[in-house]
Parts: C-alpha cells; structure tokens; sequence
C-alpha cells in the first residue's frame, strides 16, 4: 500500500517508517523542515514537504501522492513542566486539532481509504477499577494544567471516529520509553529520575502504561494491515502503580531511591496534574489490540524494557 506518514521524523515516526518500508508499503514521510528531508530518505521514505497548519499546503501534498493510508503522528512536545503542562503541549495540541482537520479534510479529497491516529491513554476517568478498555469513556475533569490538552486529544478522537467516509483507527499509546524519547537513555524524565527529582507522591497509586517506542511502531503497522476501524489501546501486558515502577526505574539507572513526598506538597510544587498522575491515573488493558491485530508487545513488561535505558542512544524529537 501507499502510505503517507504526518510526523515522519518524530520519535515515533523514525521507528514506523522503516518497519512500513521493511513490510513492503510504499511511504512518503511528511516534514515541514527542508532540513529534514534528507533524514527521511535515510528512513527508506520519500519526502513530502509541507507544514500541517497550513491546510493548502497539506491537501496539495497528500492530492499529490495520493496515499491508500494516512497515518497521523504529529506531535511537537517542549520541555515538560505540570505546573504549565498545556503551555508545553500548545503546538502539539495545534497538531491534534487544526492538523488533524487538514489531514482528514485531504484524505477525504482523495477518498483514502484508511486514516491512523495518535492518542493517549492517560485521559481515563479516573474512577472504578484501575485498568481501563477500549469501552470505558474519557474523564469529564481532567486536571486544569491539561485540560487543553484533553480537549486536543479527544478532538482527534472524535473527528477520526465520525469519518464515515474512510476507516478510522485511533491508537491510544502507552507512555513512551526507548530512543528519541522523553524516557529514553539520555531523556528528561530519565535524568529526573537519576537526580532524585521524580519522586513518589502520596501513596503512588496512579496506575501507569507503558509502551516502548519500537513496539508503539510496530502495533501501528499492524493496525494498518488488519485494523477494523475502532480505537486500539497500545500499551504493554504490565500496568503498574507508580509506588512500584518507579522504584525499579531507579535501581535500574543505578540512581538513588525516589524521595516520598505528600500529596498536597506535590499540588503546591507541580500543580493538581502532578498530583492526580501519581495517584489517581489509570491504566490500560491491550487485550483488544493483541487479539485483533495480532500483536503482541516484543517488551511485554516496562521490567525488561527499561533495562535497556542504559544504553546510550542518539535522542531525538517528536516533530512535525
């Protein structure tokens, strides 16, 4: 198939498009930095220039190559900060709203036949038990440091899932670790944690999901080739509460144990959004996506996984 990738030089997007080119579709990667070009041709795709908010310039590239497949992965993510979490997350949350319309406004141009998005799991209600599926619904209050970037994420949903015109497939992604990530050998959650500066808030029971960056890749091929359509969760078999990964993350980096501090500390230090992530977020189940994509997580556990954050890595960024 002709698949055309939005975010192709993203942490993400370096990892599909060579597994997209190895199964043997035709992919155009799409960037809006000229400098980038050459990156995705050293990625075994064909470079397509144009800047996601720019709805012209989007829907003459995707008229041009014509695509069977888009698969959405735009992000620009800055420095993570919770007390300012939507200011980081602001061009990102451009990239889910206005990108995601120009992408499926030219998809819908071109009748493509199957459009692949990004999403997140970490906007479960946070009531009832501590693993969520595919079935349960998003919370109605989100912490107020996120709440424009909820709001982004669930316009992606939304709109991906309301075009009846193509087959809608929204992947809701666990955290990322592994190379180009914010949880990578050299990333900034990474160093927090070797500098004692993430520690376990309250009793650690947010319940969190995991998934390594070349597993996320390798489920969004699958749910390019066998996807029905629908939402898949893209997490590993493990979620766990912060009070016992976080540790582990710890021993394994060779750092210090994590600091404990109180919830209403943590609220005065990082918000209501460090707070709530640290107890009261809720994990995914990927039972649906092994069973209909058949697929199945090459690092079944963060355990394993993160063994592999002492490796040094070139670190990149996800990009549009």
């Amino acid at each position: 198939m002709k698949i055309f990738v939005a975010g192709a030089t993203g942490a993400i997007g370096q990892q599909l498009v060579p597994q997209l080119v190895q199964a043997g579709h035709q992919v155009h990667g799409m960037t809006h930095s000229a400098a980038k070009e050459q990156l995705v041709r050293e990625l075994g795709a064909e470079p397509v220039l144009a800047d996601a908010l720019n709805a012209d310039q989007v829907a003459e590239a995707v008229g041009r190559v014509q695509p069977d497949v888009i698969v959405h992965q735009l992000t620009s993510i800055g420095p993570l900060d919770f007390r300012h979490f939507d200011r980081g997350f602001a061009m990102t949350n451009r990239l889910r709203t206005e990108g995601t319309d120009h992408l499926l406004s030219a998809g819908q141009a071109i009748g493509v036949k199957r459009f692949v998005a990004q999403s997140f799991f970490a906007a479960y209600e946070r009531v009832g038990g501590p693993v969520k599926t595919e079935d349960d619904s998003f919370g109605v209050g989100p912490a107020k440091e996120m709440r424009q970037t909820v709001a982004a994420i669930c316009h992606v949903e939304e709109r991906v899932l309301a075009a009846t015109w193509t087959e809608g497939i929204v992947l809701r992604y666990g955290g990322f670790y592994g190379p180009g990530t914010s949880l990578g050998p050299d990333g900034e959650q990474t160093e927090a944690v070797r500098g004692r500066k993430f520690p376990v808030v309250g009793n650690g029971a947010g319940v969190w999901s995991f998934i390594h960056i070349a597993d996320a890749a390798e489920a969004t091929v699958a749910a390019i080739d066998h996807g029905r359509g629908g939402v898949y969760n893209v997490v590993d078999d493990e979620p766990a509460q912060v009070a016992e990964w976080l540790p582990v993350l710890a021993r394994t980096l060779g750092a210090k144990k994590p600091m404990h501090v109180p919830r209403f500390v943590a609220r005065l230090l990082t918000g209501e959004i460090g707070a709530v992530m640290m107890t009261e977020l809720r994990g995914a189940s990927n039972a649906k996506a092994k069973r209909e994509l058949g697929w199945s997580p090459s690092h079944p556990t963060w355990r394993e996984g993160f063994a592999g954050l002492t490796t040094p890595h070139p670190v990149g960024q996800e990009v549009r």
